[in-house]
C-alpha cells in the first residue's frame, strides 16, 4: 500500500456529498493522495465539477448544466443527503486550488461534449492554477487521449477502461496509461502497462477486501469512495 496512490473517487464522497468543494477538503483531510471529479460547462462557459448533466437541489428541482448560467446554478444550495452542510455548487478552478494548496493529484475528466477549443481551456486553467504534471485527463473515449495529446504533450493520460471497453494495447503505441474498473483489472494487464513504463489505475474500490486484492496486483492508483491514504 505504501507505493499506491489513493484517490478520492468524486471527493471523499462516501461521507459529502460528491464534486463539491468540500468533499474535495475532506479528502485532503483523509489523507488521500488525489481527488478524481468531473467537469462540466455551463450555459456561460463556467467550468464546473458536476458527475450528472443536472444539478439537484435541496428543494428536488434539477436544473441543467449546460443550460443554465454559473449564477443561477448556485442562486441556491445542492442536495446534500450526506451530512448537515450547505454546500454549492463547484467550479473547476475552486477543485484545483484544493488540489494545490494540499499538493494532490487531479484525476479529472471531461463530461459532455467539447470542442478543441473547450479542451484548450481546461487545461490552460490548469496549468495556470496549478501544474499540468500533478493533473491526469481521463477518457473513456479514446479519440478525446489523442486529441488533447496534440495540444498538450506533456499531459499525462488514462485510457478508462470498463467492461464495454476494448483493445487496451492501443494504449502503448501512444504512451497512455489505464484506469480500470476493478472487475477487469488483471495481474496480466498490470504487468504489460508497467513493462512499457505506464501507470495503472483502478476505480472503484470500496471493500476490504477488494483493497487487498487490488493493492496486490502493484497498481499506481486506487479509487475509492471510502479509504484515504
Amino acid at each position: 500500500m505504501s507505493n499506491i496512490c489513493m484517490i478520492a473517487h468524486r471527493g471523499y464522497s462516501a461521507k459529502y456529498p460528491d464534486n463539491t468543494a468540500l468533499a474535495f477538503e475532506k479528502a485532503a483531510e483523509n489523507r488521500s493522495g488525489g481527488a478524481e471529479t468531473d467537469v462540466r460547462l455551463t450555459k456561460d462557459g463556467v467550468l464546473v465539477t458536476n458527475h450528472n448533466e443536472e444539478a439537484t437541489f435541496f428543494d428536488g428541482m434539477e436544473m441543467l448544466v449546460s443550460e443554465h448560467t454559473f449564477e443561477e446554478l448556485t442562486a441556491k444550495p445542492l442536495l446534500n443527503e450526506k451530512s448537515d452542510d450547505v454546500v454549492y455548487l463547484c467550479t473547476f478552478k475552486e477543485y484545483l486550488e484544493i488540489m494545490k494548496e494540499n499538493n494532490m493529484i487531479c484525476f479529472i475528466e471531461l463530461k459532455g461534449s467539447y470542442t478543441d477549443e473547450q479542451v484548450k481551456a481546461v487545461f490552460d486553467l490548469a496549468a495556470s492554477v496549478y501544474d499540468l504534471s500533478k493533473c491526469i485527463l481521463q477518457s473513456f473515449d479514446f479519440d478525446n487521449l489523442i486529441k488533447a495529446r496534440e495540444m498538450f504533450p506533456d499531459l499525462p493520460l488514462m485510457f478508462t477502461y470498463g467492461t464495454a471497453q476494448n483493445n487496451y494495447e492501443r494504449c502503448f503505441d501512444y504512451g497512455i496509461a489505464i484506469d480500470a474498473d476493478r472487475v477487469v483489472i488483471t495481474q496480466e494487464m498490470v504487468d504489460e502497462f508497467h513493462a512499457h513504463g505506464l501507470e495503472v489505475g483502478v476505480w472503484t474500490v470500496n471493500t476490504a477486501d477488494e483493497l487487498a486484492r487490488i493493492s496486490a496486483l502493484g497498481v499506481d492508483y486506487i479509487e475509492s469512495d471510502v479509504f484515504g491514504g
